[in-house]
């Protein structure tokens, strides 16, 4: 069975974590772990586009790269522990807020536009004022 690497960072740059994607149990505490975590594949513009507005509310997301070739099994892996796994599409950048799936770029955008995203935030601790 082949290996999926994570590699984490913090938005600040903080070195990379590894972690493999077969260990559904660590990518699960690292869903858990922290308040707004972003998966998205490795050099994405649109995940730049997600840490950019997150960090623009203040928010220091988590951000997990994923190499080019393990975009769907990690996709498959990260629906599944969030009981999603339903049929549904979801393509790069996955975001997870309070330990939840949130969703993508564009479920960010329009809770954003709408007003509902920082009171998300907020509950999910990732915000304090």
């Amino acid at each position: 069975m082949q290996s999926t690497l994570l590699y984490t960072t913090t938005g600040d740059g903080v070195p990379p974590n590894a972690v493999t994607s077969n260990d559904s149990i660590r990518v699960d505490e690292l869903v858990a772990e922290n308040p707004v975590i972003v998966f998205g594949q490795r050099g994405c513009c649109m995940c730049h586009v997600v840490k950019l507005l997150l960090l623009g509310l203040g928010v220091n997301p988590t951000m997990s790269a994923v190499d080019e070739g393990d975009v769907a099994a990690v996709i498959g892996n990260l629906l599944k522990i969030s009981g999603e796994g339903d049929g549904k599409l979801v393509e790069f950048p996955v975001v997870y807020v309070g330990g939840k799936f949130f969703g993508g770029l564009e479920r960010l955008i329009a809770t954003h536009i709408t007003g509902e995203l920082v009171p998300m935030l907020k509950d999910a601790k990732a915000l304090w004022l």
